[in-house]
């Protein structure tokens, strides 16, 4: 297995020889800082690319808006996973070409998952000539040099990394969107390929950070205030690959968890082929690990699950999700279903609803087969009807609202601790989140988001839960 090195992006001397050649280019040609316009899609781990984003580009000298149209630079970091945020990008991109003719010296640039690919890259290149800079998810580290051939070197930089570059890097700034709650990814690519799935292609072989350098970056946020840590990666039940001495996200959970602070600790994502009992037994023992699992499965049929290449069976899953409810008392359950997967039949289908009537998820995360070129899946004969396959999706969609509703409406009545994440003033009502990961709504002040608070559960709906603050 390849390995990756670990590098500190402020020893970089290059670079920061580039940052510093930008950061004096930007005070000579603005009377104020310029402002920068940073927006990620897709995942979580996408979100945090965009923070790192932002942080390098203060140290360059940049401040930040929520307007596009206010901005000097636009940066949209994108997704790659399914085709439909590729066709979003495609349309905010051409909607800047208005931006960049009121002002030329508009630097506009992608970077992210999605111009890694060939193909996407080369539309770029050709049929967007006023985009200045594209860089692909693993170039992160030459962010500076990069900037620097658009800015002073005034030429365009389109280039598509390699994914085999597999660098780590580490001290590099992050200017996280919300004070109380951050992701810190411990694994970066994936190993797996499923059949369905662009990410190992796009991401690179999966690699792992070093525990050390994980607990040092969720002290530093737990010291600054925040009362929720997501730990993220493709798999992070595969964490510690190549690292030496050997480690596994079992032992990772537990270190965190022991970590002082008052902070609420979550992770995603979960593959089950690698998913033991070990972790669901640290789960079970950590007091700050949130009693939830997120165990995606994609499919209840083994003939579809072996199509996806996903190297585990319906029998292995089920033993896992009865594992985790004898240990973990009240545990959440959440998963992720693809319909209509190439070659899926009504049978198969059948199969996906007979698991969730079983198993019993508060929710899904639910998607109609979406094609990728370059995958596995991209060459399997698929027969089914778009129509059919929409039909398939409402039938689990209703499914999945019955079983959601009521496994909701056990908590009417239960006191729980929620974390407050955001207050609205037009309805005085706070939105929460359970340590079981389900929205709970109850009156409360501004003052009281970012803060754990008890609160008693007075209703169940159909998506989340009223309740009151607790005496």
């Amino acid at each position: 297995m390849q390995k990756s090195a670990t590098q500190s992006f402020l020893e970089l001397t290059a670079q920061q020889d580039f940052l510093g050649e930008i950061r004096a280019y930007l005070a000579e040609h603005f009377a104020a800082p310029p402002l920068a316009f940073v927006h990620s899609y897709g995942c979580q781990q996408s979100v945090y690319d965009g923070e790192r984003y932002k942080g390098l580009l203060a140290l360059m000298g940049y401040g930040f808006t929520d307007d596009p149209k206010n901005a000097s630079l636009i940066l949209y970091n994108t997704c790659a996973v399914r085709e439909n945020a590729e066709q979003r990008v495609f349309g905010n991109v051409g909607a800047l070409k208005g931006l960049k003719k009121k002002n030329p010296e508009l630097v506009i640039g992608l970077a992210g998952c999605m111009t890694e690919q060939p193909h996407v890259a080369e539309k770029l290149k050709m049929s967007y000539p006023y985009v200045d800079l594209v860089m692909g998810a693993n170039a992160f580290g030459r962010l500076p040099e990069l900037l620097y051939r658009v800015l002073i070197g005034k030429k365009r930089s389109i280039r598509r990394d390699p994914s085999d570059d597999l660098t780590l890097y580490e001290d590099v700034p992050v200017i996280h969107e919300c004070d109380f709650k951050a992701f810190v990814p411990i694994t970066y690519g994936c190993d797996n390929f499923c059949s369905y799935c662009i990410v190992p292609y796009v991401r690179g072989r999966e690699r792992s950070r070093r525990p050390e350098d994980v607990l040092a970056e969720v002290r530093g946020l737990v010291e600054k205030g925040c009362k929720e840590i997501t730990l993220l990666g493709q798999n992070v039940n595969s964490y510690g690959k190549g690292l030496e001495p050997p480690i596994h996200f079992a032992e990772l959970l537990r270190r965190v968890n022991d970590l002082p602070g008052e902070f609420k600790i979550r992770f995603m994502t979960s593959h089950p082929k690698d998913c033991t009992h070990e972790l669901i037994d640290a789960i079970a023992e950590c007091n700050k690990v949130a009693k939830h699992l997120h165990l995606p499965v994609q499919s209840g049929s083994d003939r579809i699950l072996k199509a996806m290449n996903r190297h585990y069976e319906i029998g292995q899953y089920r033993e896992l999700i009865a594992y985790a409810r004898e240990k973990v008392p009240g545990i959440t359950l959440t998963s992720d279903i693809i319909v209509g997967f190439p070659g899926e039949t009504r049978e198969d289908f059948e199969e996906t609803l007979r698991l969730i009537q079983d198993v019993r998820y508060h929710a899904l995360f639910t998607f109609i087969y979406s094609l990728r070129s370059g995958t596995a899946a991209e060459h399997l004969p698929d027969p089914i009807p778009a129509e059919e396959k929409s039909r398939w999706f409402r039938e689990l969609l209703d499914a999945q609202g019955a079983i959601g509703g009521e496994l909701l409406k056990d908590y009417v009545g239960k006191t729980i601790i929620v974390l407050a994440e955001s207050y609205a003033p037009e309805t005085g009502l706070l939105s929460c989140r359970s340590d079981g990961n389900l929205i709970v709504e109850t009156e409360g002040r501004e003052d009281m988001v970012g803060q754990f608070i008890k609160v008693t559960v007075t209703e169940a709906m159909n998506w989340a839960l009223r309740a009151k603050t607790a005496e």
